[in-house]
C-alpha cells in the first residue's frame, strides 16, 4: 500500500466520522439546506398554543419544506428556552423582562427582538349558571389576592342557584404562565395570590374547570370560551360601567386587562424564521388569529 492510498483512506475515514457525529457535514444535509428544508422550534405561552398550532399546520401548505414544531408550557418556559438558545421562537402572553433580555445577551450574545402577533382580552370566567355579569378590578383583586376580603359570592350580592356553600372556588394558573404574571401585575398590583387556588397547567383547563364548578371563577384567554361559561364585563373602578372583552374594546384599550400576544426571537430573524414570522403578520396569518378567537393586528406597527 503506497502513501497516496493511505492518505485517501484517512480522508475517507475522517469524512465518515464527521458525517456520523456531525450531521451538518453530510452531503445530504447540505442538499436539504440548499433545497430550503428547515425545522423551526416554537415554544411558550399556553394561551397562544392553539393559534400557534393552527399557524404551523397552515404554514405546511404554504411551504411544505418547513416544519414548525410547537409546544406549550407557559410564557416563562418559552422565554427560558430562548435565553438558553435552544428554540427559534418564544411565544409569550406577557412582555419579556429586562433581566431576561440581559440573560439572553449574556448567554447567546444576541438581544431578543419582539413582534406583536395579535391581541387578547384576558377574560374573567364564571360558570354560566352564575347570575353575575360584571365585576370591578378591585373586587377581582379582593377575590384572588393574599388575605383578600371576598371569599363568598354572597359578599357580591350573588346567589347561585341550587348551591348551599357559596365559597368562591378560585381557578388560577401555574407561576410559569405569562397569564399568571400578567394578572398578578395588572389586577393584584404585584401582590401575592392567596394560597388554596386551583392552579391549572393550561388555559383550556382553567375554563373547563370553571364550566364544571358552579361557584368557580377564573381567568384565561378569550379564545378559550365555551358554552359552559360566560365572560364578565370588567369595570376599571367600582361604580363605573363594566366593559365586555371584545375585539373593539381590546383595540381601543377600554377593556382594562387587554394584552398583546408576542413572538420573541434572538436578534433579527433570518431565513426560514423570518419568512414564517412575516407570514404570521400577513393577512393569511392574521385570519388564523381571528379564527382562533383572538384579535388580529390593526394598522399599528407590529414589530417592537
Amino acid at each position: 500500500m503506497n502513501l497516496n492510498q493511505v492518505s485517501r483512506m484517512g480522508v475517507v475515514a475522517a469524512l465518515t466520522v464527521c458525517a456520523l457525529l456531525y450531521p451538518g457535514c453530510s452531503g445530504s444535509n447540505r442538499d436539504a439546506e440548499r433545497a430550503g428544508a428547515a425545522t423551526i422550534q416554537n415554544k411558550g405561552s399556553d394561551t397562544m398554543v392553539n393559534v400557534a398550532q393552527a399557524w404551523a399546520e397552515e404554514y405546511r401548505t404554504v411551504n411544505p419544506k418547513v416544519d414548525v414544531e410547537v409546544s406549550g408550557g407557559g410564557s416563562g418556559v418559552g422565554i427560558a428556552a430562548l435565553i438558553r438558545g435552544t428554540i427559534d421562537i418564544a411565544n409569550a402572553s406577557r412582555d419579556i423582562k429586562d433581566e431576561e433580555i440581559q440573560q439572553a445577551k449574556a448567554n447567546t450574545g444576541k438581544e431578543p427582538k419582539g413582534f406583536v402577533a395579535g391581541y387578547d382580552a384576558l377574560a374573567v370566567y364564571v360558570n354560566r349558571t352564575n347570575p353575575l355579569d360584571e365585576i370591578s378590578l378591585e373586587q377581582l383583586a379582593e377575590i384572588f389576592v393574599e388575605d383578600g376580603r371576598i371569599t363568598k359570592w354572597s359578599q357580591l350580592g350573588v346567589r347561585i342557584p341550587d348551591v348551599r356553600d357559596d365559597t368562591i372556588v378560585r381557578v388560577s394558573r401555574q407561576s410559569s404562565s405569562g397569564t399568571y404574571e400578567f394578572f398578578r401585575e395588572k389586577v393584584l398590583h404585584k401582590k401575592d395570590f392567596e394560597l388554596g387556588s386551583r392552579d391549572m397547567n393550561g388555559s383550556k383547563e382553567v375554563v373547563e374547570l370553571v364550566g364544571n364548578a358552579r361557584t368557580a371563577i377564573g381567568y384565561s384567554g378569550m379564545g378559550y370560551a365555551n358554552s359552559g361559561v360566560k365572560m364578565l364585563r370588567i369595570a376599571e373602578k367600582p361604580g363605573q360601567p363594566g366593559v365586555p372583552p371584545t375585539a373593539e374594546t381590546t383595540l381601543n384599550k377600554t377593556y382594562p386587562i387587554a394584552r398583546s400576544l408576542n413572538l420573541y426571537v434572538l436578534g433579527d430573524p433570518k431565513g426560514a424564521v423570518k419568512d414564517y414570522i412575516d407570514w404570521i403578520l400577513s393577512n393569511a396569518g392574521q385570519q388564523i388569529v381571528e379564527a382562533s378567537g383572538y384579535v388580529p393586528l390593526s394598522a399599528k406597527k407590529s414589530a417592537r
